[in-house]
């Protein structure tokens, strides 16, 4: 949400204004994401991120190789699908924490990637016993990915 948009929010009185101030909180914003039609975790993230306010628009893609090498991801940061969100890039099953971080801190980087399929991720199971790192990559082709967020259990 933006500045004048929380202001807005925040000034204006009624509960049809709060009522659409609750909604602008809860629509984080346009997802694009692209998966292959078969992958069942795919569609689990997917439903994941729409449960949490995203407007998701899916694309199924049966060539999925395609789709890293036109956004240039970093071929140790692939995972099973591509989204979009805001002119970022999310590389796999990155948790909503470390999206809502990037949202809040708006990092210069292309975008967030959890490599693989760790087990435990959110549409791997999202088991809060599940230990993964969460990469930033650069817009710099060939930089080295950086600790973004690390998932780690409950104590």
């Amino acid at each position: 949400m933006r500045r004048r948009d929380f202001l807005g929010c925040t000034l204006a009185g009624g509960f049809v204004v709060l009522l659409g101030c609750r909604v602008a909180l809860a629509n984080a914003g346009r997802m694009v994401i692209y998966k292959d039609p078969l992958c069942g975790c795919c569609e689990s993230w997917t439903a994941a991120m729409r449960a949490a306010g995203f407007a998701v628009e899916v694309h199924n893609e049966t060539d999925m190789t395609a789709i890293k090498h036109r956004f240039s991801i970093p071929a140790d940061m692939e995972a099973c699908h591509t989204a979009m969100l805001d002119g970022y890039l999310i590389e796999g099953h990155v948790p909503l924490e470390a999206i809502r971080k990037l949202m809040a801190e708006r990092p210069d980087i292309a975008g967030l990637a959890v490599p693989g399929m760790p087990a435990g991720s959110l549409g791997m199971g999202d088991d809060p016993q599940a230990a993964y790192e969460v990469y930033a990559f650069s817009k710099i082709r060939g930089a080295a990915p950086t600790v973004f967020h690390s998932v780690r259990p409950a104590i």
